[in-house]
């Protein structure tokens, strides 16, 4: 979600000449950085840039929340995305929860920082609350998926210090292995090891592992379809949590971008006027 390139009219040559550049340039860790560092940054801010200026997005999707014992259950809900230039600031989201009944208009609005707490308000239409997220308690589990507060606002290039690890085959693609690390207070994570696709650089997998440093969730993206030649987006996510052996995916509609979305849309008091 920030700071991207248009691959449309490039060829490849020149875009990786094009960013490999800009990636060293702008890395956290450009001086005095490892190769191995240099080469996770650049992997990543290739990967982050591929589709940038998009501007704002909405999609609708269905949850679907599986426990360990098989047992599954559903939800409906829509993804609004106003899109930050700057890669100071991260982007400006809400979730607005449609069904079932008993969560309808739940929705989460979200204004992604760098390395600054997160603002987060969860609004609970049942108490006519707008609660804040506390920095402390993004590791928690979101409406009682396996997808964590923090997982919707952690996806900022600059969130993050990167190394390469390897190379290695995932499913059809070669792709690159990367690990990277928070670098924002609280996390619930201590690293995430993902792995990058060497074709249209997309993200594939990602491995979270949990303060203790064990393997606690692993995400698989899947079904990537390209927008106007310029925009990937995976519409199939299936998050496992390891130690719990629970399963949440979240299969997504078509996304429409360029909807008119503007910041008075993402403001907390729009929280008690989405329905």
């Amino acid at each position: 979600m920030t700071m991207r390139v248009s691959l449309k009219r490039l060829n490849r040559a020149a875009l990786a000449g094009l960013l490999s550049l800009s990636a060293v340039t702008a890395a956290p860790s450009a001086f005095g950085a490892t190769a191995e560092e240099e080469k996770g940054f650049e992997i990543a801010a290739r990967s982050d840039r591929s589709d940038r200026g998009f501007g704002d997005s909405r999609v609708g999707l269905t949850m679907t929340l599986h426990n360990a014992a098989g047992a599954q259950s559903k939800r409906t809900l829509q993804i609004r995305t106003l899109e930050i230039p700057s890669e100071d600031l991260g982007d400006k989201s809400l979730i607005i929860f449609d069904s079932p009944r008993d969560i309808d208009g739940t929705a989460l609005l979200s204004h992604a920082k760098i390395l600054d707490p997160d603002d987060q308000w969860l609004f609970l239409p049942a108490l006519k609350r707008i609660k804040r997220i506390s920095s402390v308690n993004k590791s928690g589990p979101f409406v009682g998926s396996e997808f964590a507060f923090e997982d919707f606002t952690a996806l900022e290039l600059m969130k993050y210090s990167y190394k390469y690890l390897r190379e290695e085959p995932c499913g059809e693609f070669m792709c690159d292995v990367v690990e990277r690390y928070p670098r924002y207070e609280y996390s619930g994570y201590t690293r995430q090891v993902s792995w990058v696709d060497q074709e249209v650089f997309q993200v594939r997998k990602v491995e979270f592992y949990d303060r203790r440093d064990d393997l606690l969730k692993t995400l698989a993206l899947k079904n990537y379809r390209l927008y106007k030649d310029k925009y990937w987006r995976a519409l199939e996510l299936s998050m496992t949590n390891h130690q719990t052996g629970k399963r949440t995916e979240l299969i997504y509609d078509d996304y429409v971008f360029g909807a008119g979305l503007k910041s008075k849309d993402f403001v907390k008091g729009v929280l008690r006027r989405i329905k």
